[in-house]
């Protein structure tokens, strides 16, 4: 079997997603998500210009010398168009294989550590009311955890809050970046009375989440920390920027509250460290960012040895062939956390659907082999893509900052 051809596909149904499509001399294919938000041509024309040129003729079960190909062979490696670009052809290739040997994918990953996938949402309000009543909405539902974000007195704007109520959609369309506002003494001062509230109301048996969104430094993250410690959090999220990595050891020294932290890495070696010094208890890097199953694996494997577990970053920007390629992940490794789950619009189900199904707050895989997710192109090239962009980030007196 050898790679015929392979096809980059770029739209906009509700929200930008850039999909790959690897077809076999056999006519056996497999589906990729190159979704990178706000820079999503960049990764479509690095596949289409570098990469294509040098898939065509491989056979596409040589998964792990492909992917040694395109991250070693090129000289400035890393970089999250280039991890995304690999990722996108590496999920390709399994669904490919998985799809000619008829198993559903996680099978060659060694087959399913549990039936369901356990998932957290996000509940948020732009005022403490508004949050309560989200969180009472989601818990309804049966979600057993729950990402919290609120509304800060005297803040215009904080990360996660919608500002419709067509709920939280960070990328605003147009062809710059919008500026948001930023003031950490006020949300140090509020965020412990927020879980405060939470707990008062909901109890002890819902899991709580939260993200800081890398606004920290170590030191005001130690001390959320230790106050939000009385409040059981299932974990503090992003709490200090990640580039270095060793500004973990101050939190931990100073609070038993679980870290998370890992959406925008997208190599081993952007959390290296986190692990063997076991400075955080849960990694959120996803499928698609992080180079594939093949590197994702590899990256398990050396959590597992220091008992910190995978969290995949699920959001809405992740296309469902990116939250399938999380899943089939999720499913097959032993040291699986919690799995981030926002789901999609009605429209992009229509351009990618899909066989897994959410009941009561977790996941669940059918049994179609791949990863069990199609691409309607016909329906996909009525939504033409349309430029937009993560915000960007300020403090008060104008000071660009961490978005």
């Amino acid at each position: 079997m050898k790679i015929e051809s392979v096809k980059i596909f770029v739209s906009c149904p509700d929200r930008n997603f850039v999909t790959i499509k690897i077809t076999s001399d056999e006519g056996v294919y497999g589906l990729g998500d190159a979704t990178l938000n706000g820079r999503e041509l960049a990764v479509a024309t690095y596949i289409e210009e570098y990469c294509i040129p040098s898939l065509i003729g491989r056979d596409p079960f040589d998964t792990e010398d492909i992917w040694q190909y395109f991250y070693k062979g090129v000289y400035w490696r890393r970089g999250a168009v280039n991890m995304a670009a690999i990722g996108a052809i590496d999920i390709a290739l399994w669904d490919l294989k998985a799809k000619a040997l008829k198993v559903p994918l996680y099978q060659l990953l060694g087959g399913k550590s549990r039936q369901q996938v356990l998932t957290y949402c996000h509940a948020q309000g732009k005022t403490l009311p508004e949050t309560m009543d989200a969180i009472r909405q989601k818990a309804e539902l049966g979600y057993q955890a729950i990402r919290v974000q609120s509304g800060v007195p005297g803040m215009k704007s904080i990360y996660g809050i919608a500002k419709s109520s067509k709920g939280y959609e960070p990328a605003i369309k147009g062809n710059v970046p919008a500026e948001e506002c930023w003031d950490t003494n006020k949300y140090l001062n509020f965020a412990p009375k927020l879980f405060a509230a939470v707990r008062k109301d909901f109890g002890e048996d819902l899991h709580f989440l939260h993200d800081s969104h890398h606004r920290l430094s170590p030191n005001e993250a130690a001390r959320l920390a230790k106050e939000l410690e009385p409040f059981h959090l299932f974990w503090m999220e992003d709490a200090v920027r990640g580039e270095l990595q060793e500004a973990y050891r101050h939190i931990r020294k100073n609070s038993t509250t679980p870290l998370a932290i890992g959406e925008v890495f997208n190599t081993i070696y952007d959390c290296q460290t986190f692990i063997t010094e076991q400075l955080v208890d849960y990694l959120r890097m996803s499928v698609p960012h992080t180079g594939g199953f093949t590197h994702m694996k590899k990256i398990a494997a050396l959590a597992e040895t220091y008992l910190v577990n995978m969290a995949p970053h699920g959001p809405s920007d992740i296309s469902p062939i990116g939250i399938a390629a999380n899943l089939h992940f999720s499913i097959s490794i032993n040291n699986f956390g919690i799995m981030e789950y926002m789901g999609h619009s009605d429209l992009t189900n229509e351009v990618f659907p899909h066989g897994y199904v959410l009941k009561e707050g977790s996941l669940y895989l059918d049994e179609t082999p791949g990863l069990g997710v199609e691409y309607n192109e016909k329906l996909a090239e009525k939504y033409a893509y349309e430029k937009a962009f993560l915000p960007v980030n300020r403090k008060e007196d104008g000071t660009m900052f961490d978005w």
